[in-house]
């Protein structure tokens, strides 16, 4: 499981229980109204009623839900939307609506029950949309600075390939396409998904791929050219890593649209570049293990002003 992967798992488990919960008080909107600003991170404006908000969520998820928990959480909070938003990374809504439909699904159900359970709670369904948003942005965040940080230089191959014997290690590289069926405004995923579950029944080769998408509507069709295993996209690389040439991945719903992965050809490599992604994969691997996103966290937190009112 890749590292973002794992921490949304791990965030959307931990309210995984919550429909078991009695009764829990509702928050008046008129507190909205009468908010008022309690602590500043980095200029971003943390109000009572936002406490309140995430007061109602830590009961949901059976943790202790005093002021200060959830007022360390959204300071927490802020820091990681920050680190996101300097990091360029944008979350799509469809990602967000699909884990939320997930979430849903997994406990048995629908979305409307799910937010009439949330509006119960005094807490909303748009704002536990926000806080998985957050968490999947923290995932890349925290993978894109384990790169930076655990990148290798040519001399560092080469002492790891002196340790085991002078033999360059080898990876798969993949030639791929990607199938776009475009989601116009208003259109249906599911529609959208048995086309492109159509198409791809019919698939027997990136060669004629181009011909299959010319009598279809709203599909484009893009060579992604070579990508070794290491350095496929996170949301296809287990698929993709279980994938002969010929095949393809399923559909997933993106802020593209329905996509899939087509394999057109793989091969073995093994020479300089190569050496160095499966060093820096298996690197990235054994820090999975040792929370790289609290080192981050705590880094982060530690440069930023945060004013208490």
């Amino acid at each position: 499981m890749s590292m973002k992967r794992l921490f949304v798992s791990a965030a959307l488990a931990s309210v995984a229980t919550f429909a078991a919960l009695g009764p829990v008080p509702i928050i008046a909107p008129a507190a909205q109204a009468a908010s008022e600003v309690k602590v500043v991170v980095n200029r971003q404006a943390i109000t009572s009623y936002q406490i309140q908000l995430r007061q109602a969520f830590l009961r949901l998820r059976r943790a202790p839900a005093t002021a200060e928990a959830a007022t360390k959480e959204l300071i927490d909070e802020a820091v990681k939307k920050q680190e996101v938003r300097r990091r360029g990374i944008n979350i799509p809504d469809a990602a967000v609506d699909q884990a939320y439909a997930n979430f849903a699904q997994q406990n048995g159900l629908s979305l409307a029950q799910l937010g009439q359970l949330f509006g119960q709670a005094g807490f909303s369904g748009e704002a536990f949309k926000d806080y998985i948003r957050v968490q999947m942005g923290w995932g890349q965040a925290v993978r894109m600075n384990v790169q930076q940080a655990e990148r290798l230089s040519e001399q560092d191959v080469v002492q790891r390939m002196l340790q085991q014997g002078g033999a360059k290690p080898s990876t798969t590289e993949y030639t791929l396409q990607q199938v776009i069926f475009v989601l116009p405004q208003g259109a249906s995923r599911e529609r959208r998904t048995t086309e492109a579950n159509n198409m791809r029944q019919r698939f027997r080769g990136c060669d004629n791929t181009f011909q299959l998408a010319q009598g279809l509507r709203d599909v484009t069709v893009r060579d992604l050219g070579r990508v070794a295993q290491p350095e496929l996209p996170p949301r296809w690389k287990d698929e993709i890593s279980r994938l002969s040439a010929g095949n393809t991945t399923r559909p997933q719903v993106t802020e593209r649209g329905v996509e899939f992965i087509a394999v057109c050809n793989t091969r073995k490599i093994s020479d300089d570049h190569a050496a160095q992604l499966v060093y820096q994969a298996k690197d990235l691997e054994s820090l999975s293990s040792q929370e790289p996103d609290a080192a981050l966290l705590k880094k982060l937190r530690d440069a930023a002003t945060i004013v208490r009112r």
